[in-house]
């Protein structure tokens, strides 16, 4: 479409000669009247000159997951505030079960001309995706950053929290306590971030437990992302006697909380729980989380700089960039309970000889 000099004239109030000299990329225009008139043209549906595309800020989508999981929005946040501070305009697309797709927003962010897009836990993240979607955006060329999770072969800049060591540093704080049988709770299996947390179980429990390969296939529950998720797996793990459990997230944390309550069990006296990312309102939680803190602020600015650096033609090394996570230890997590002490009515325990789940290494 072909854009009329006195209809964004009139959506920019500016005079058309004015419209005419930024269009034309000349001197003599102040920043916020060019950037009027440059935004009057994305209201209008107007496509931007070439010329004007990389020198003038533009938008930015973010697509991001659904937002009933406290840490998107945590992401979110961050990430806006410091593309508006870059000049950029951000445009977030929420993804929800059964709505827009993240091909579909991509498709719209192109119709928009963004200059750029940051993927949030999206479908690089998947194994079993085709991530081909992405070498076509970077082929056009289109910047792109990814954070939490990682493909190969994708000439982009991705960040992530170090999902292994975070299990690993959960894994160490319950075996600190006493806790000797431990279950994971995360999510399916062809998540990235799900198989490095996996990997850091097994390699946390075999070196402080001395648990087994068939003893660790029996403790990791993979389950649904969310508090009915949880629940569901931390079901199933206290069938099997666990006295601690590490989530994959805050949420699943909850839903193993209740799952405990439902079945009498105090947290922590007899069950403790490691959540992940440190959402907001963990601290307020009944108990307050134990969890392991995803660096958000840290981590969406770097983001954000690898992509303005990417469309101003510097790029950022192409790699994968590992922030590490920090145990928040707070009222969820506790001493393990006696071996062979069994809840009974009333909050007491009784003594029942058995023996311990795991050898402990001398």
């Amino acid at each position: 479409m072909r854009a009329r000099l006195s209809d964004i004239a009139q959506q920019a109030e500016v005079s058309e000669a004015t419209v005419s000299r930024v269009l034309n990329d000349r001197p003599g225009v102040a920043p916020e009247t060019r950037q009027a008139v440059l935004t009057a043209l994305d209201v209008l549906g107007y496509e931007r000159p070439a010329r004007l595309r990389k020198r003038s800020a533009g938008l930015v989508g973010l697509v991001v997951p659904e937002l009933e999981n406290p840490i998107f929005p945590a992401f979110a946040q961050v990430i806006e505030s410091t593309l508006a501070q870059s000049g950029f305009t951000p445009v977030l697309c929420t993804q929800t079960p059964g709505g827009v797709t993240e091909d579909e927003y991509v498709e719209m962010l192109l119709d928009r001309q963004v200059s750029g897009i940051v993927f949030v836990s999206g479908l690089h993240a998947d194994t079993a995706a085709n991530h081909d979607r992405y070498r076509a955006l970077i082929a056009r060329p289109l910047p792109i950053v990814m954070i939490n999770g990682y493909a190969p072969g994708i000439a982009a800049p991705f960040v992530s929290c170090d999902d292994g060591e975070a299990t690993e540093l959960a894994i160490a704080h319950l075996v600190a306590l006493g806790h000797r049988r431990i279950g994971l709770i995360t999510g399916p299996d062809r998540f990235v971030p799900v198989q490095r947390r996996v990997g850091g179980f097994r390699a946390a429990m075999a070196r402080l437990t001395g648990a087994t390969e068939s003893d660790l296939d029996e403790l990791a529950e993979l389950s649904l992302f969310g508090v009915e998720g949880g629940e569901a797996a931390a079901g199933r793990l206290l069938d099997r006697g666990v006295t601690g459990i590490v989530c994959g997230s805050d949420l699943m944390a909850l839903g193993a909380i209740r799952s405990a309550r439902q079945r009498g069990l105090s947290v922590p006296a007899d069950l403790s729980v490691v959540g992940y990312d440190d959402s907001p309102l963990m601290a307020f939680t009944d108990p307050p989380l134990t969890t392991m803190r995803q660096p958000v602020a840290a981590m969406a600015v770097a983001a954000v700089r690898a992509l303005v650096d990417e469309i101003n033609g510097h790029p950022a090394p192409h790699s994968e960039y590992l922030f590490r996570p920090e145990l928040v230890v707070r009222g969820s997590t506790a001493v393990a309970r006696a071996a062979g002490a069994t809840p009974v009515a009333g909050g007491k325990k009784r003594q029942r000889p058995q023996p311990p789940a795991f050898a402990v290494p001398a």
